[in-house]
């Protein structure tokens, strides 16, 4: 299942190895991944497939959500066809 993460908030070290790391424990690859940061604000788009059979998408997501808590930054996933859906009709 493909899906898009975003992540949004103040830069610091660690963002992208943590929130790529999580991805990783859940069996997910990253297939692309864009990131700015602008100011001190951090921001990154990232194009994953999930490997439903090694952990579900509301898995994922949960697991991303601590993630962000620890980081103190947003992260959002959102499967690609409702992503495309939202912003592409």
């Amino acid at each position: 299942m493909k899906c898009v993460v975003s992540v949004l908030g103040k830069d610091r070290s660690g963002i992208v190895a943590k929130v790529s790391m999580a991805l990783a424990e859940c069996g997910a690859n990253i297939d692309d991944i864009s990131q700015t940061i602008l100011d001190d604000i951090f921001s990154m788009t990232m194009l994953v497939t999930l490997d439903t059979k090694a952990a579900d998408f509301n898995t994922v997501q949960e697991k991303l959500e601590a993630v962000g808590e620890d980081l103190g930054v947003q992260i959002i996933i959102q499967r690609e066809d409702v992503f495309q859906f939202m912003y592409y009709v």
